[in-house]
């Protein structure tokens, strides 16, 4: 396909409406625990045409201190491992209960994991140390699974606050581990910023727009008025 300003204006309001798209799925998250905003730029291909591609911002957000005993948050690298219908996945958000089996599941149902499983606790009084260790009444559980990724990893989400694992996954070691328990990471999402950043689309996708009307008005002046004899 020739490019030309018509087709030029047309990737660029796809490259808006994905902007769009991700900005408002962003703020969507902006209260799930231990969400991680995407980020979009523009990559320019063949012919300066702008292509949408996304990146996952890692940066942590604040602790919130919540003083539930399952509420739980990492105050350094890595991730906690879930356990989902579709295998393992990571994840930052540290909210969870027990299930009627006794499982530590967050709001989905998926288990945390721990080196020996799906992390059952009886009743008692749980107490979860730094290194990730599961106490219940001083015995002894299981330890947490907490594992990080390359630097420079970019993760995929699979949904909420959860991301498809890395192949280069590797297990934090105790030294560098901070669990804390009760509290629970918040969303790295800005709304203001997002806000912001969303006005401003809308307006560049308006601009472009007008482009195209101006586009197509020259091009029926072209086909409908040369040529007439005078």
């Amino acid at each position: 396909m020739p490019i030309n300003g018509m087709t030029r204006a047309a990737h660029a309001l796809h490259y808006y409406e994905r902007r769009q798209e991700v900005v408002a799925n962003n703020l969507a998250n902006a209260d799930t625990d231990g969400f991680k905003a995407e980020r979009v730029f523009a990559q320019m291909v063949e012919g300066a045409i702008p292509v949408a591609n996304t990146e996952t911002d890692l940066t942590a957000g604040t602790l919130k201190q919540t003083g539930g005993k399952l509420d739980l948050a990492l105050g350094g690298p890595g991730f906690f491992v879930m356990q989902t219908a579709d295998g393992e996945q990571l994840t930052r958000g540290g909210s969870f209960q027990l299930d009627a089996d006794g499982r530590m599941v967050d709001a989905n149902g998926n288990a945390i994991l721990g080196e020996g499983g799906e992390i059952v606790l009886p009743p008692g009084q749980v107490v979860i140390d730094d290194s990730g260790i599961v106490r219940v009444d001083g015995q002894e559980i299981d330890r947490l699974r907490i594992e990080r990724v390359p630097e420079g990893t970019d993760l995929t989400h699979a949904g909420a606050n959860l991301f498809l694992p890395d192949p280069g996954r590797e297990s934090v070691p105790l030294a560098d581990r901070t669990v804390r328990q009760g509290y629970v990471e918040t969303s790295n999402v800005s709304t203001i910023e997002s806000l912001v950043d969303m006005i401003s689309i809308q307006r560049a996708y308006s601009a472009v727009q007008k482009t195209v009307t101006t586009l197509d008005s020259i091009r029926q002046t072209i086909s409908n008025d040369l040529g007439k004899p005078v």
